[in-house]
């Protein structure tokens, strides 16, 4: 039975904006559409958009072709992958359907077939590619300043043979950077020997290195397939961003990536109930377990009635998020020293002190936060100050520039190798929260001047870093209203 392409793809083809003609003519108006130059990603994010959603398929399939015949065609090599992507589909969908036609006439090829003698087919199972009905395994979790040696030996392997595989560790392995807590397995003999013949130390969920201590001692790396799966959430804000991850089944992880993409835009202390978040991002799973998000590839955060975007954009060798306009979401300060926290006391001319119960000027932030909590710079900049200040208790200042500066109170230590003189860049840890000086709790005293004089950090509006360079804003426009309107498909 053949199945043709035309065919497979009619379910794509039932609007008049269609998505695709594959294997059509290649002059044909959809293919010409389909030709320019954005993101392979987001192309990536419009096939998953156009074929998970069951019913809504129909809208979305005149969604995404709309999204991107605004936002221009593909490049050759992305129109390639478009093209890979859905012929693999058809032709999985072919043999299906051949191997069902095949099955209609059963009956009738199995009087044909002569009889043959049955074979049975014996599946080997394995770990690590070792044959696990081939040895006794024990496994075990390295213990606090235990190395491989010593693991090696209390299992009886000779040290001459220890030594042998550390001569041919080479490159392929440090054995210094072993980690406690880390996994290990030993495959023994099934002899009354029981003489280990590999052993696999875990590094983490995706590498592993294996040890085989026969004759001839060697070392290798294994990998686990890493698979990547594209997704889109979006939720409302009702108590904390992190709270609404959990509540809506989301990867909390996302909290910590859209905290560190929009934290020189967005105060997250600050977010308000009804606030919004619509996001496409890859995740990267081993063995259908999540090891992390790999990627954002569009975000749209709104604030206070605000819209924030996030485009990711790729110039002089680096990749950053910009703005719908192409502006730079980094700016030249954090708008916050800590990631997560809460404010307990703000800036003012006339604060009652909760210590000495009288009213003074508290020209700061106060962030309540566990002791240890790590404090990051919001700037680059030269430490001027890093001591013991009477009431500010350990304290660490900044001089960013001419312009600014900034001081962080109260720490209960610094960061590594933080002293005066030091230059610091933006997100450097500095310090950790503490309670030393004149304080009645953990928390952080964060002070900013502005010429010398104290000013309101939660008012303070830091200019943006570099733009997309004027060269690539034709590229980009065309990139930003692609992911915008792929956004505006998340409901």
């Amino acid at each position: 039975m053949i199945l043709k392409v035309e065919d497979a793809l009619k379910p794509f083809r039932r609007t008049p904006a269609r998505l695709c003609h594959l294997g059509g003519d290649p002059d044909c108006e959809a293919h010409r559409d389909l030709r320019g130059s954005y993101s392979p990603s987001l192309v990536a994010c419009a096939i998953a958009l156009a074929t998970e959603h069951g019913d809504r398929k129909k809208q979305n399939t005149f969604e995404i072709h709309r999204c991107l015949r605004q936002g221009g065609s593909l490049v050759k090599r992305q129109y390639q992958y478009l093209l890979r992507r859905f012929r693999i589909q058809v032709s999985l969908l072919s043999i299906l359907l051949t191997l069902h036609s095949c099955s209609q006439h059963t009956d009738q090829l199995q009087n044909d077939i002569p009889e043959k003698d049955s074979t049975e087919i014996v599946i080997i199972e394995k770990l690590f590619g070792i044959p696990v009905d081939s040895f006794n395994i024990f496994t075990g979790k390295v213990k606090r300043n235990q190395n491989l040696a010593g693991i090696l030996t209390e299992h009886g392997v000779p040290y001459p043979k220890i030594q042998e595989i550390i001569d041919h560790s080479g490159d392929i392995f440090d054995f210094r950077k072993v980690k406690s807590g880390n996994p290990y397995y030993i495959f023994s003999e099934k002899d009354s020997n029981q003489s280990v013949r590999y052993f696999v130390y875990v590094n983490d969920q995706v590498n592993c290195y294996v040890f085989s201590l026969g004759d001839s001692a060697y070392i290798y790396h294994e990998s686990k397939e890493i698979v990547s799966d594209l997704k889109t959430v979006s939720g409302t804000i009702t108590n904390s961003l992190w709270q609404t991850m959990i509540d809506g089944n989301m990867n909390p992880e996302l909290a910590v990536e859209l905290s560190e993409i929009f934290a020189w835009t967005i105060d997250f202390f600050g977010l308000q109930k009804g606030d919004s978040f619509k996001v496409i991002y890859e995740e990267q799973f081993v063995d259908s377990v999540s090891i992390g998000i790999s990627r954002i590839l569009a975000a749209l955060f709104n604030h206070s009635g605000e819209e924030f975007y996030a485009i990711p954009f790729r110039q002089n060798g680096r990749e950053d998020y910009f703005d719908e306009n192409g502006n730079s979401l980094r700016k030249a300060f954090l708008k916050a020293p800590l990631r997560f926290s809460r404010i307990s006391s703000r800036f003012s001319h006339s604060r009652l002190h909760p210590i000495l119960k009288i009213r003074r000027p508290h020209h700061g932030i106060d962030y309540a936060a566990p002791v240890g909590t790590p404090v990051h710079a919001i700037g680059d900049g030269k430490i001027i100050e890093a001591r013991y200040k009477g009431d500010a208790g350990r304290l660490v200042k900044i001089k960013h520039n001419s312009i600014y500066s900034t001081s962080y109170l109260h720490l209960s230590g610094y960061g590594p190798g933080i002293k005066t003189g030091r230059y610091v860049k933006q997100g450097d840890v500095i310090g950790y929260v503490g309670s030393t000086g004149l304080s009645t709790g953990p928390h952080l005293d964060f002070r900013f001047y502005k010429n010398g004089i104290p000013v309101d950090p939660l008012k303070v509006k830091a200019p943006p870093v570099e733009p997309v360079n004027e060269e690539n804003l034709a590229v980009y426009n065309k990139i930003s209203k692609v992911t915008i309107n792929l956004l505006n498909t998340i409901k």
